[in-house]
C-alpha cells in the first residue's frame, strides 16, 4: 500500500512539473508560483477523494490544465483555473476563498464552471440542460470557460472505462449532441475530432472497432501512397523555393462511420480515406493568399484537379475562423487524393480555433464570423427562455456545422445556418427590420417571409410600420435571435393587450357604480368563456369580448350563477408489477425476447422500432416502466444529452421466438424476373413473412421498399447479404419503417 501511495505521488509530480515545463506561457518565478499555489489549494482540498477509476482525484483536475495549457494552448490564467476547475463544486472551498487567494477573474471563471446545484421542475427542466446554460452565461464575459470545460469534457471522454455501461452511454450521448459542435464551432478541430471519435467508441464499440482495425490494416499501403503521391509535389515545390512541411492526414473514425452510415457505402467504397497537407512558412512580402493558389497551381501542374472538389476558404474563412485552400486531385492509379494547403498561422487556428484567432488578432481589424457569432450568443443568453430545454435545442440549433453567406443590397456578407429564411437575415440585421418585415427581394425577386436562402443571394427586406409579428412565424424562422425576438415581441402584444383591457373593464364597471373585486371577476370570468383574469383581460382588449351585456351578467341571481363543470378523469392506479425486468451483474436490462408484452415492465419505441441485435438504450419512464431505443435514434441522442439519470442500459438474449417489422430499401436494374428472384429468396430461402412490398421501375432501374418480419439483426444481415447476391441488384440497406 505504501508502494502505491509513493507511486502515486511521484505520478502527480511529474504531472505538476510536464505542466510548468511544457507551458508556452510559464515563464516567469512570479507565473511558476502561481501555478504551485493553485495545484496546493487544489490537493489539499481533494485530499482523500479517488475517481472511479481509483486514481487520485487531483490528477484528473492536472490531467485538465495540460489539455488547456498544451492542447489547446491558453494560458496561464486558464490553467490555473482548470487546476481550482471541480473544487468549490466538490469540496468546501467556496467562491469567496477563491477570489481571496486569486483575485475577481478566476474567480468568475471557476463559478462559470461550478455546476447548480438544488433540484429542478422535472417536467420543464433538466439539470444537466441549467448547468450547460449557467457555463454559457459566463461566456457573456469569459470565453476560457468554454474552452475549460471542453478540455474537462475530454479527460473524461479518455477515462470513460471505469464507469457503468448506462453512464458510458449517457456522457457520450451528451459528447456527440452538444460538446463535439461547440468544439467545432470554436474551430478546434483536434478537440472535436478525439471527441467524436471517442463517443462514438462507446455508442458503438463493434463498429468502432472494426474501423480501427480497417485502418490499421492498411496503414501499410497507405503510408506507401502518401509517400509515392507526394515525391513529385515535394521535388516541385523545393524548386520553386517554398519552405514548407508536408504530412498525411487520416480521416477520423468518426468521419469515415458518419459517411459510410450517411451514404449507405462500405468502408472500402470512401475514396478519400486520407488527405495531404501542406503547411508553408509564408513570405511576409507576398499575401498568404496568393501564396496559397500559386502552390495549388504548382500541384495541379502535376495531377489533374477535380474543380467541384475546390474549397476555398482562404477567400471566406469558416464562420469559426478556419483557413484553408483544399482541393482533391486525381493521383496515381486513379486514386483521387484531397490537398489542404495552409500557412503556419492557418494551420495554428486550425488545430486550436479561438485560442489561435485570438494570437493573431489584428486590434484594428475588422469583425471576424466568429466575433459575430460570440456576439449573437452574447445576445441570446441575455434573454434566454424560462424552460431550460427550450434554450438547449435553441442554442443547438445554432451550433450549426453548415452556413450560408447572402448579401445586402449594399455588398456587405451576412453569415447564416443552412435552411434560414428571408425573416432570419431580416433579424439578423436588426430586431426592428425583422418585426416590421412584410416580404423580400431575393434577387432583385419578390418572395415571402419563408423563403428559404441559399448561399450568394442578395436580400433586401421591404418593411411596414404597421407590421407586427406573428405566432405563424415561429414555424419558419431557423435563428436563435429570430425566435427570440418574435417571442418578446408577441409577450409585449399579450401585455399590451391585458392591459388595455384591464382599464376597459374598470371604466364600465365605474359607469354601474362598481370597482372590481374577486366577487365580481368570479362571475365576469366564466360568463365570457375565459379560464382566468389575464385571459378575460387580453380577450377585451382586442375585442374578442364586448362588455355590452356587463350589467345584464351581473345582475343576474348568484343562485343561478355560472358554474364550471370539470371534467376530472383519474388514471388508472399504476399498478407496479412484479416483474422488473432482470438485470445482470453490471446492472444491465435484459430484453428477453420470449417476454410477452403483458408481462414485461419494458416497450420499444415506436421512433425507431428497435429490433433484436440492434444497439439499445433503456430510457425509465413515469410509471415505472423502460422504453426501449435503437443508441442512433435522434430522440435517444436528445435524451442521453439532457436526461442522462433515466438511461438504464440494455441488451438483447439470443433467443428466436417473436417476430419484429424491419423494413429494407432496395435498388437495381430492371431486368426480367427480378422481382420475383427478390420474394423467391425472402420467402422460399429464408423463410421470412413480408407484410408490403413496394417495389417500382422507371428508365430501366427499379427502386422501392420491403417491409418484412425477423426475429433479430442477424436474421436482417443474411437477408441483405442473400439479397445482394442476386443479378441486377445494386444496393439493399435498412431504413426507418415510419407507421
Amino acid at each position: 500500500m505504501a508502494d502505491n501511495v509513493i507511486t502515486e505521488d511521484h505520478k502527480i509530480n511529474d504531472l505538476l512539473e510536464q505542466l510548468i515545463r511544457n507551458s508556452s506561457y510559464c515563464k516567469s518565478a512570479k507565473d511558476e508560483k502561481l501555478i504551485r499555489k493553485a495545484f496546493k489549494m487544489a490537493d489539499k482540498a481533494h485530499k482523500g477523494m479517488r475517481r472511479k477509476s481509483g486514481d487520485p482525484f487531483i490528477i484528473h483536475p492536472l490531467e485538465v490544465a495540460v489539455i488547456v495549457s498544451e492542447e489547446i494552448g491558453l494560458g496561464i490564467t486558464s490553467t490555473v483555473c482548470a487546476i481550482l476547475h471541480d473544487v468549490v463544486e466538490d469540496t468546501d472551498l467556496t467562491i469567496e476563498n477563491i477570489e481571496n487567494a486569486f483575485g475577481k477573474k478566476i474567480a468568475s471563471i471557476i463559478d462559470g464552471l461550478t455546476k447548480i446545484s438544488g433540484v429542478f421542475d422535472k417536467e420543464s427542466n433538466s439539470l444537466q440542460a441549467e448547468n450547460f446554460r449557467k457555463m454559457l452565461l459566463t461566456l457573456s464575459e469569459d470565453i476560457r470557460v468554454i474552452f475549460i470545460k471542453l478540455a474537462d469534457r475530454l479527460h473524461n471522454m479518455r477515462t470513460l472505462d471505469s464507469l457503468s455501461p448506462n453512464k458510458q452511454i449517457k456522457i457520450a450521448g451528451e459528447t456527440i449532441y452538444l460538446y463535439a459542435p461547440l468544439a467545432h464551432r470554436l474551430g478546434l478541430y483536434t478537440v472535436k475530432s478525439e471527441l467524436e471519435d471517442l463517443s462514438l467508441k462507446y455508442r458503438y464499440p463493434e463498429v468502432y472497432n472494426e474501423i480501427a482495425e480497417k485502418i490499421k490494416l492498411t496503414e501499410e499501403r497507405r503510408l506507401h501512397l502518401i509517400n509515392h503521391f507526394s515525391l513529385p509535389i515535394i521535388y516541385a515545390l523545393d524548386k520553386n523555393g517554398v519552405e514548407f512541411n508536408i504530412s498525411g492526414r487520416s480521416k477520423s473514425i468518426y468521419s469515415i462511420w458518419q459517411k459510410m452510415h450517411q451514404k449507405n457505402v462500405s468502408f472500402e467504397e470512401i475514396y478519400d480515406l486520407f488527405a495531404i497537407r501542406i503547411v508553408f512558412e509564408p513570405q511576409s512580402e507576398i499575401p498568404e493568399k496568393t501564396q496559397c493558389w500559386n502552390i495549388y497551381s504548382i500541384i495541379t501542374d502535376i495531377y489533374a484537379p477535380k474543380p467541384e472538389r475546390i474549397r476555398d476558404w482562404v477567400s471566406t474563412p469558416k464562420a469559426n475562423g478556419y483557413e484553408a485552400l483544399h482541393t482533391t486531385v486525381m493521383g496515381h492509379n486513379g486514386k483521387w487524393m484531397e490537398v489542404q494547403i495552409r500557412s503556419n498561422r492557418m494551420n495554428e487556428i486550425a488545430e486550436r480555433g479561438f485560442a489561435a484567432h485570438w494570437k493573431y488578432k489584428d486590434k484594428s481589424a475588422p469583425e471576424s464570423e466568429l466575433d459575430k457569432w460570440i456576439k449573437r450568443i452574447r445576445e441570446t443568453l441575455e434573454t434566454p427562455s424560462d424552460n431550460a430545454m427550450e434554450f438547449l435545442d435553441d442554442f443547438k440549433l445554432n451550433l450549426f456545422s453548415s452556413e450560408i453567406m447572402v448579401f445586402t443590397p449594399k455588398g456587405h456578407i451576412v453569415t447564416l445556418p443552412q435552411d434560414a429564411t428571408a425573416l432570419d437575415f431580416a433579424y439578423d440585421i436588426h430586431t426592428e427590420i425583422g418585426n416590421k418585415s412584410i416580404g423580400a427581394k431575393v434577387n432583385h425577386r419578390l418572395v415571402p417571409l419563408s423563403h428559404s436562402l441559399t448561399s450568394g443571394d442578395q436580400v433586401e427586406m421591404l418593411t411596414s410600420d404597421v407590421q407586427k409579428p406573428t405566432l405563424e412565424w415561429n414555424q419558419f424562422v431557423t435563428t436563435v435571435k429570430a425566435k427570440s425576438a418574435i417571442k418578446n415581441a408577441l409577450k409585449a402584444e399579450t401585455k399590451n393587450r391585458t392591459e388595455v383591457g384591464k382599464n376597459l373593464l374598470i371604466e364600465k364597471l365605474k359607469e354601474l357604480n362598481l370597482t372590481p373585486s374577486s366577487r365580481i371577476l368570479k362571475k365576469l370570468v366564466p360568463a365570457y368563456n375565459s379560464t382566468h383574469k389575464d385571459e378575460l383581460y387580453s380577450k377585451i382588449g382586442s375585442g374578442i369580448v364586448s362588455l355590452d351585456d356587463l350589467k345584464d351578467i351581473l345582475s343576474k341571481n348568484t343562485k343561478n350563477k355560472w358554474v364550471r363543470v370539470w371534467d376530472l378523469s383519474l388514471g388508472r392506479s399504476q399498478k407496479k408489477s412484479g416483474n422488473k425486468g432482470e438485470y445482470d451483474s453490471r446492472g444491465t436490462l435484459i430484453l428477453r425476447e420470449t417476454m410477452e408484452n403483458e408481462e414485461s415492465n419494458y416497450s420499444l419505441a415506436k421512433c425507431c422500432n428497435p429490433i433484436p441485435g440492434d444497439e439499445v438504450v433503456a430510457v425509465r419512464q413515469e410509471n415505472d416502466t423502460v422504453l426501449v431505443h435503437r443508441t442512433d435514434c435522434n430522440t435517444a441522442v436528445k435524451i442521453m444529452s439532457s436526461q442522462g439519470d433515466k438511461l438504464v442500459a440494455a441488451k438483447w438474449t439470443q433467443h428466436k421466438v417473436l417476430s419484429y417489422l424491419a423494413r429494407i430499401q432496395l435498388n437495381g436494374w430492371d431486368r426480367f424476373g427480378v422481382y420475383n428472384s427478390i420474394t423467391n429468396t425472402i420467402t422460399e430461402e429464408l423463410n421470412i413473412s413480408m407484410r408490403t412490398i413496394n417495389l417500382h421501375g422507371h428508365d430501366g432501374i427499379f427502386n422501392g421498399t420491403i417491409d418484412l418480419y425477423v426475429h433479430n439483426t442477424n436474421d436482417l444481415n443474411n437477408l441483405i447479404l442473400n439479397l445482394m447476391k442476386l443479378k441486377g441488384i445494386e444496393s439493399v440497406h435498412r431504413v426507418e419503417v415510419k407507421e
